[in-house]
C-alpha cells in the first residue's frame, strides 16, 4: 500500500467513525425526546440517564469506556431535555454505588444528598456522568434521588429503576437500541387508588 492510499484509508476511517458518532447523538435525542413527550413530562421534571459507553460501541459493560461517544449521547441527550426545561440526572457506575451528578439547584430542589468524588472514565464513575461532571454548569455528585425521578432510560443495562419514582412502568419507544447497546425505557405513573367501582383521569395514566 502506498503512503497515499494509507492515507486515504485513514481519512475515510475518521469519517466513518465521525458518521457514528453523529448518527448516536442523534439517536439519543430521538430516543429522549419521545420518552419525555409520551411520558407527557413537564418542565422541571426530573430525567434520569444510566450510559454504557462500552455497550454502545458493541463491547461488554466496562471495558471500552469511551468518553468521544459518551459526549455525543450527552449532546443528544441534553438537547431534548434542555428544549423541555427538564433536568438531567446522570447515573454513575457502580464503584460508586450509582450515584448521580445534578445540577446544585436539583439537589437543593430535591433535598438530596451531597457525597464527594469525582467521576472518572477508566476508574470509578463511567464516560457519560464524567461528561455530565464536566458540562453542567453547577455539577454536584449526590448519593441518590431518593426514588423521585419521573422518567429515564437505561442506556447498556446499567440499571436506573431505582431512581424513579413508584409506580414505575416501562415504556416502548420506536428505537430499541442506540449505536449497539440495547436501551430500557421508563416512566413513573401515579399510583391508582380505588377498586372496582373506581373512575380514573385518563390523563394521569
Amino acid at each position: 500500500m502506498s503512503i497515499m492510499e494509507g492515507q486515504k484509508t485513514e481519512e475515510q476511517d475518521a469519517a466513518a467513525d465521525e458518521q457514528m458518532l453523529e448518527q448516536i447523538s442523534r439517536e439519543s435525542y430521538q430516543a429522549v425526546a419521545e420518552i419525555c413527550d409520551t411520558a407527557h413530562l413537564k418542565p422541571g421534571a426530573l430525567f434520569v440517564v444510566g450510559c454504557s459507553s462500552s455497550e454502545v460501541l458493541g463491547e461488554r459493560i466496562g471495558t471500552a469506556t469511551n468518553v468521544d461517544v459518551a459526549g455525543h449521547i450527552y449532546d443528544g441527550v441534553q438537547k431534548a431535555l434542555s428544549e423541555r426545561g427538564i433536568y438531567l440526572a446522570a447515573q454513575c457506575c457502580e464503584h460508586l454505588n450509582r450515584a448521580l451528578v445534578v445540577e446544585r439547584k436539583v439537589m437543593d430542589r430535591w433535598d438530596l444528598e451531597q457525597v464527594n468524588a469525582i467521576p472518572q472514565p477508566n476508574h470509578a464513575g463511567g464516560a457519560f456522568a464524567t461528561v455530565a461532571y464536566q458540562r453542567l454548569t453547577d455539577p454536584v455528585l449526590v448519593e441518590d434521588l431518593r426514588a423521585k425521578a419521573d422518567a429515564g432510560i437505561d442506556i447498556g443495562g446499567t440499571l436506573i429503576g431505582m431512581h424513579i419514582h413508584p409506580v414505575v412502568v416501562p415504556m416502548r419507544i420506536s428505537l430499541r437500541k442506540i449505536g449497539q447497546a440495547p436501551i430500557i425505557c421508563a416512566r413513573h405513573r401515579v399510583k391508582y387508588t380505588g377498586g372496582i367501582r373506581a373512575i380514573y383521569d385518563q390523563n394521569l395514566l
